[in-house]
């Protein structure tokens, strides 16, 4: 009788063991994060997204990425203790035509603390195009409050630099003047992006720099450290 237990517990000990490595394995379905990497005239910058919280902003910004429109534009606003922001401005400082502007995502549970990326839109929350922003610090009063208004809404999160934050501390330590529609704030010298690629992807033909006025240089901007919620834009 021993013997006999003794086998029926070591066979169900076999059988039991496959189910518990299932259950402790990652879903074969789960993929990894998708990465950006942005080559900037000052270093690279790579970035970790979150399509599972923010699906319309990373894919947009996908899109952006694999049509090679970031190519040749420049981070044409940086204020230290605050933000650097980018995406839409050519070399010359003129804004390039843009797709359709995306729904915010700005209530998906994503905090703007150091290091993350967000979309940078106007006055309507739901106006974010091709801009994208840096937190330099954690930047909570940018957060989603509530949808009563654009100030109240706050700005999307859609992912995180996980590589290169150095480049971004450097960006933001340049002086800066104010040059073409922009008052102040602009990095001087200039901060190119130069090429942008999704990581594991066959990095895309540059698109053409096709100046448009498709968004208002006063767009899209947050204020500096005003008590209200700022607009991110041009």
């Amino acid at each position: 009788m021993p013997k006999l237990k003794l086998a029926l517990l070591l066979l169900s000990t076999a059988l039991l063991a496959p189910a518990l490595r299932a259950q402790d394995a990652k879903p074969a379905s789960a993929a990894a994060a998708p990465e950006v990497v942005l080559h900037t005239s000052l270093g690279d910058i790579t970035l970790e997204l979150y399509p599972d919280k923010a699906p319309k902003s990373v894919a947009n910004f996908l899109q952006y990425v694999r049509d090679g429109f970031y190519a040749g534009t420049v981070f044409h606003r940086a204020i230290p203790g605050y933000l650097v922001q980018g995406g839409l401005y050519t070399r010359e400082l003129q804004p390039k035509r843009t797709r359709p502007a995306i729904a915010s995502e700005a209530d998906n549970g994503l905090s703007n603390l150091r290091g993350t990326v967000a979309v940078a839109r106007g006055a309507d929350p739901n106006s974010g195009t091709s801009q994208f922003f840096f937190n330099l610090v954690d930047n909570r009063r940018l957060d989603f409050v509530g949808n009563q208004s654009g100030l109240t809404w706050g700005y999307a999160v859609f992912g995180k630099v996980i590589k290169g934050m150095d480049v971004v501390d450097k960006i933001a330590a340049l002086p800066t003047r104010g040059i073409g529609p922009f008052a102040a704030d602009v990095p001087n010298p200039l901060v190119v992006i130069e090429s942008a690629r999704v990581v594991g992807e066959t990095a895309p033909v540059a698109a053409a720099s096709t100046p448009a006025p498709a968004e208002p240089a006063a767009a899209s901007r947050p204020a500096k450290r005003s008590a209200r919620k700022p607009a991110l834009g041009g």
